[in-house]
């Protein structure tokens, strides 16, 4: 499989807040990058979002601010590229958030959630956030909400998913964006 995982960390609510963003690529099944960037949200922080990835505002303080990110990674983000995420939904709509409020022209690209293929091979789990789908299937998460190590972490559920089921199986869940 050929595929990109994306992970965004946001300031506070607001959809266009993201303060941090990774990506790894996959190329033949294999992890061949890694991208990371934190980000200048130009939004304040909130103390819950802080709680959860620990960024704080000074980290950010000369950070590029999105539309310097998105020059370097906007060409991988095609009709043709598949960008997969765990919760997809929140992560796809950081980055629509992001285009809207800086006036940048919105990309086509396919999606896949490994929430909805967590939750379709793994029925017998209590949940499918992301720390427990990788516990169950034995993957290093050392650092939840470290937007590079839950991407490489949503990049090897898929990875696990296509070994034990196949690429077929995992076709009926790619959506276009």
């Amino acid at each position: 499989m050929n595929f990109l995982a994306m992970d965004f960390e946001t300031a506070n609510h607001q959809r266009h807040s993201a303060c941090s963003l990774a990506l790894v690529m996959v190329r033949d099944s294999t992890i061949v990058g890694e991208y990371y960037s934190l980000i200048q949200p130009e939004t304040p922080f909130f103390w819950r979002n802080i709680q959860i990835h620990g960024i704080q505002p000074t980290d950010v303080q000369s950070a590029p601010k999105f539309p310097e990110i998105w020059e370097v990674i906007s060409q991988y983000f095609n009709p043709h590229s598949l960008i997969i995420a765990h919760n997809a939904p929140f992560d796809n709509s950081v980055l629509a958030g992001c285009l809207d409020y800086y006036h940048l022209e919105k990309p086509h690209y396919l999606t896949l959630d490994t929430v909805q293929t967590s939750r379709k091979f793994y029925q017998q789990l209590p949940n499918h956030r992301l720390n427990t789908v990788c516990g169950y299937l034995d993957i290093p998460l050392l650092n939840h909400h470290d937007a590079l190590e839950d991407s490489r972490a949503c990049a090897e559920i898929l990875l696990t998913q296509e070994k034990h089921f196949g690429s077929q199986s995992l076709k009926k869940f790619v959506r276009n964006v």
